[in-house]
């Protein structure tokens, strides 16, 4: 299974990323690297990120901007 990051402004459009990401194998992974780049992303213009599998199902959405200011 593979997993892929959307990344998208502050208003929804979907962008492309500052660091260009890696495929991902597990879920893991993909949590693993978001969690070392988050702060680039968002430097970059990313504001917020969706998780999804390979069929499409979207696992969850989260805002880097709110991981900034906790």
């Amino acid at each position: 299974m593979a997993w892929t990051w959307r990344f998208e402004t502050a208003d929804g459009s979907e962008t492309s990323p500052s660091v260009q990401p890696e495929e991902f194998t597990t879920q893991g992974d993909a949590e693993s690297w978001i969690g070392e780049y988050w702060k680039e992303l968002l430097e970059g213009g990313t504001e917020k990120v969706k998780l999804s599998d390979d069929n499409g199902t979207e696992l969850y959405a989260m805002s880097l901007r709110e991981a900034l200011d906790a």
